[in-house]
């Protein structure tokens, strides 16, 4: 009886470890205004969207908390979208209007560096900081 016990207890303990969950904070900085949202999406280490989340802005700043995510490795695409309208403002050459960012702020002189720089991990209680880029 008391080896069972044990036994339970111990694949119990492992299903809590394999199902580990995460509280992920994400806090967007340096944000030319307190106008419209920020649009930030959050994907797997294979670049598969997970979440797509609008944040508010207070102080020139954006503060998104993700509870219950899976441990893991992951990703953040994110922009600034002053206007409300959705959508990363361009002009006619193709060059954002609006501020944007990448977790790791892995900036490229001309876009993004390569994915792989962008993943990072998650596990237990997670918190980075990014900073916002402008073009224009």
């Amino acid at each position: 009886m008391k080896i069972r016990s044990i036994i339970s207890l111990l694949l119990l303990t492992s299903l809590t470890v394999l199902n580990a969950q995460s509280e992920f904070e994400v806090e967007m900085v340096k944000l030319r205004n307190n106008k419209g949202t920020v649009a930030l999406e959050l994907v797997d280490k294979d670049n598969k969207t997970v979440k797509g989340i609008k944040g508010k802005i207070v102080d020139k700043k954006s503060t998104i908390l993700i509870e219950g995510l899976k441990d893991g490795k992951y990703a953040i695409r994110y922009f600034h979208d002053e206007n409300s309208n959705d959508e990363l403002d361009m002009n006619f050459l193709g060059i954002p209007k609006e501020g944007y960012g990448f977790s790791n702020d892995a900036y490229g002189k001309f876009g993004p560096k390569d994915f792989e720089e962008w993943i990072f991990t998650v596990s237990d209680t997670t918190k980075i900081k990014l900073t916002t880029k402008y073009i224009l």
